[in-house]
C-alpha cells in the first residue's frame, strides 16, 4: 500500500523509518513544511491508502478530520484534540463514517504491560487490589511546549489514564490531584503548570490507583507499573535499564528509546487493521480523566468523572 506521512519531528522521524522498512509499504509520502526525511518521499499524504499524523498538537483535529472525510484509514498521535468537545465531535464522525482510526497510545503495545494485562486477564493475579503508576522525564520540555501542552495530566499522565482502563477493563470514577514545582524553571508555573505530580483515582468497582510523576528526574526516563492483586504482583518497567540505583544497565534517556518496540507494533497494527487498536472513543475516555485531574489539581478537591462528562 501506500502510506502517507505527515510531520517530520522526533516521533514521526522514527514512524518514517518504520513504515519505510514494512513489509506492507510500498511506497512512503511525507510532507512536512520544515524537515526532509531520507525515507519515502514529497508528496501529498491525502493521496495515499493510509494515513500517519505526526504533526504539532494543534493540527490534529482538522489533518484527522480531513481524513476521515476522504476515507482514507489515519494512525494519529495523541491528543485527538485540544478539547473535550472537539475530541467528541471527532469521535462522533469516525462513528458516523465507520472511520478506521488508530489513536497513538503505544504504551498498549509495550510487551512489558502487554505482559501485566494478559497476566491479570487470566487470573494470575487473583483479584486486583491495587495499581501504581510512574511517569517521569529526565528533563523538562522547552517553555514554548509547556505554555501549550495542556498541563502535566492531559500531556504526560494522559498514557497513565489510558492504561488504567485499558489493564484493568474499568472505568475511572474519581480523581484526587496535586502538584507542586521543585525544578529549578519557572516557566511550569508561568503556564499554569506544574513539575511533579500525583494522583488517587477509584475506579468503578472501588480499585485504588495512585501515580506519580515528574519533569525533572535526573536519574533518566523512568515509566513503571506495579499491579497488585490477591494472589500475586505484577511490575514492569524493573528491568535493568531502569533509572534506579542498583541496576546495572544505563538509564532509559528518553521515551523513544524506551518504547522503540512498542512504537513499531502499533505501526504495525495499524497497517494490518487489527481490531486491538486505540479509538478515539478510548482517547477521550482518558482524556476524561485528564481534565478531572487537572480540575481536581486547581480546585483541590476530589472530581467526579460526572463531573466532566456532564458538562461537556
Amino acid at each position: 500500500m501506500r502510506v502517507g506521512l505527515l510531520g517530520l519531528g522526533r516521533i514521526g522521524a522514527f514512524h518514517a523509518a518504520t513504515l519505510a522498512a514494512h513489509p506492507l509499504v510500498e511506497e512512503l509520502v511525507v510532507a512536512d513544511p520544515v524537515r526532509t526525511s531520507p525515507h519515502g518521499r514529497p508528496g501529498d499524504p491525502f493521496t495515499c491508502d493510509a494515513l500517519v499524523i505526526a504533526t504539532p498538537t494543534g493540527t490534529h483535529a482538522e489533518l484527522l478530520r480531513t481524513a476521515m472525510e476522504r476515507g482514507i484509514p489515519a494512525f494519529c498521535e495523541k491528543p485527538v484534540a485540544a478539547t473535550v468537545e472537539e475530541t467528541r465531535a471527532l469521535a462522533r464522525l469516525a462513528a458516523k463514517k465507520g472511520a478506521h482510526v488508530q489513536i497513538g497510545f503505544q504504551r498498549r503495545f509495550d510487551p512489558g504491560f502487554a505482559a501485566a494485562a494478559r497476566a491479570l486477564r487470566a487470573g494470575e493475579l487473583g483479584e486486583l487490589h491495587r495499581l501504581h503508576l510512574i511517569t517521569a522525564d529526565p528533563a523538562p520540555p522547552s517553555a514554548e511546549y509547556v505554555a501549550t501542552s495542556g498541563g502535566i495530566f492531559r500531556d504526560c499522565h494522559i498514557h497513565d489514564f489510558d492504561l488504567v482502563r485499558w489493564i484493568t477493563g474499568r472505568e475511572v470514577a474519581t480523581v484526587y490531584a496535586t502538584g507542586a514545582n521543585l525544578g529549578p524553571a519557572g516557566f511550569f508555573a508561568a503556564a499554569g503548570d506544574v513539575d511533579t505530580s500525583a494522583a488517587l483515582l477509584t475506579l468503578d468497582d472501588g480499585t485504588l490507583a495512585t501515580l506519580q510523576g515528574s519533569r525533572y528526574n535526573g536519574a533518566g526516563y523512568d515509566v513503571r507499573m506495579e499491579l497488585a492483586g490477591s494472589k500475586a504482583t505484577h511490575a514492569v518497567g524493573l528491568g535493568p535499564r531502569a533509572p534506579i540505583s542498583g541496576f546495572d544497565g544505563p538509564p532509559w534517556p528518553d521515551f523513544v528509546s524506551r518504547f522503540a518496540d512498542a512504537y513499531t507494533l502499533e505501526i504495525d497494527a495499524f497497517l494490518r487493521g487489527s481490531t486491538s487498536q486505540c479509538t478515539i472513543e478510548d482517547a477521550l475516555a482518558a482524556l476524561y480523566v485528564a481534565e478531572a485531574a487537572e480540575l481536581s489539581r486547581r480546585e483541590r478537591r476530589p472530581v467526579e468523572i460526572t463531573e466532566i462528562t456532564e458538562v461537556s
